[in-house]
């Protein structure tokens, strides 16, 4: 019996299936750093960071967003659950803009109303937004 020489991957966000493809590899940006899997890897879940995740068919290479969340690794499938995940080429980058403009300024802001916390986090995801649509 011949080694199966892709992956399927599955990314599924709360509004819709992103992608569900068969890819030759991906690198995922995990909460303790970036990983990349191939066939055949070795099962394990791993949580999600805020991040760029990348995936490969042929000789195209996919860029995405995404927004935290989890990932099953399994030797010939990965599944990706995360809260949000957008393809580079689709990235409104007024949008993110706007909002890394608007995450600053409530950073700034020195009030009780204000978490922290969620603003820092929506500042990450705009950067991260904006970082993946300008790179190649």
């Amino acid at each position: 019996m011949s080694e199966k020489k892709t992956l399927q991957l599955e990314i599924i966000t709360p509004e819709k299936v992103a992608v569900h493809q068969d890819i030759d590899s991906l690198v995922a940006p995990g909460v303790e750093g970036s990983f990349g899997v191939l066939p055949g890897h070795t099962p394990f879940l791993a949580l999600l960071g805020i991040g760029k995740l990348t995936y490969r068919s042929g000789k195209k290479e996919k860029r995405m967003a995404v927004n935290s969340g989890f990932a099953e690794i399994l030797p010939h499938k990965v599944i990706i659950l995360t809260n949000s995940a957008e393809h580079a080429e689709e990235i409104d980058r007024e949008r993110a803009q706007a909002a890394c403009d608007r995450a600053e300024k409530r950073l700034h802001t020195r009030s009780e109303d204000i978490d922290f916390e969620r603003t820092r986090i929506a500042l990450a995801r705009a950067i991260n937004r904006l970082k993946l649509s300008s790179s190649p």
